[in-house]
């Protein structure tokens, strides 16, 4: 007799994206051990958690030693190994390749993200029929106040750049249906920002309200440089609407210079007389010549990226563990 499915626990694999989590990783298995067994949602409905993939993206520290360390401890635990660091979403993405259950849901290392806070984002699903739900915290995030702003602003220009999607709701909490995003990390082309990707593919997109702890004594890993790329990176992904409001700018800078000439000409002929403009020349030579660098620089990006995917550029390559290979063999004794 075959089962009820309405009453069948919904099967979760957990992607954690690893680049600085030696301190960090041992404690976030010891929480997530409490939902390997089936548990329930705050309104009832039975999950758990069928693997975890700690994916290595070759950070600065010991965390493939822990990895190692935690896969043998712990049969859910599946090593993800990376050839090189390619960045968390790269990272995000071949977990998400790797996984098999019904759903995925990313959380980081730090544990900022406690892993009973699936259930509420599950919830968030089920209720809304959405395959896509991001965590919305309910508190101020653990950074700087420059640094929250800067993100708060950056989402707002990103949002009117793109084709609706708010981008004030990414967060690397997040759950997915498996089969979406097993997809998604089959066709991402090298930097394509992974919430933009989402949001091509998922037929809605919803939030669920979680309170995120403190990051503790974890350094972050973005630097200002790192950050900067990582919000330009979110700007070509954002579609093309970039390209538009520079040529509307242009188009505006163009017909204002038209207006200002009809106007000249007409002051001209009622007998006025103008002094030598060359600081309003320069202005207009350094708006106009501004202008253009800027629209040529962008479509060169575009057309770097266009380049890149055209060439074959991985967003990631999963191979073997380093120690189980021929990297990892010593000279005898």
């Amino acid at each position: 007799m075959s089962s009820d499915v309405t009453s069948d626990p919904h099967e979760i694999s957990i992607v954690v994206p690893v680049y600085k989590g030696e301190l960090t990783l041992r404690s976030l298995i010891a929480e997530i051990v409490a939902v390997t067994e089936v548990t329930q949602t705050p309104t009832g409905i039975p999950w758990r958690v069928t693997e975890v993939l700690l994916v290595h993206d070759n950070g600065p520290d010991r965390s493939a030693e822990v990895i190692r360390t935690l896969a043998a401890e712990y049969d859910f635990v599946r090593p993800v190994w990376l050839s090189r660091n390619f960045g968390q979403h790269s990272a995000t993405l071949a977990g998400m390749a790797s996984s098999g259950s019904e759903w995925i849901a990313t959380i980081d290392e730090d544990g900022q993200h406690d892993p009973v806070d699936i259930g509420r984002l599950l919830d968030a699903a089920v209720e809304n029929a959405a395959p896509l739900v991001y965590a919305k915290p309910t508190n101020a995030k653990p950074h700087g106040a420059l640094r929250n702003a800067s993100s708060r602003g950056a989402k707002a220009l990103i949002t009117g750049l793109s084709n609706g999607q708010k981008a004030s709701d990414f967060q690397s909490f997040r759950l997915i249906l498996g089969e979406i995003g097993r997809s998604v990390a089959a066709y991402a082309g090298s930097g394509v920002y992974l919430d933009i990707a989402f949001g091509w593919v998922a037929s809605r997109v919803v939030t669920a309200d979680v309170h995120f702890r403190d990051e503790g004594q974890r350094v972050s890993g973005y630097s200002g440089r790192k950050l900067l790329s990582h919000f330009w990176r979110l700007v070509l992904s954002s579609g093309t609407r970039a390209l538009r409001f520079v040529a509307v700018a242009g188009a505006t800078l163009a017909a204002i210079g038209v207006v200002m000439a009809i106007v000249f000409i007409v002051q001209w002929f009622l007998g006025a007389h103008f002094p030598a403009g060359w600081t309003s020349m320069m202005t207009v030579i350094l708006i106009t010549s501004g202008a253009l660098l800027i629209s040529l620089g962008m479509v060169a990006e575009y057309l770097g990226t266009a380049v890149n995917m055209a060439m074959g550029k991985p967003s990631y390559l999963i191979v073997s563990d380093p120690a189980d290979g021929p990297l990892g063999r010593r000279r005898p004794e």
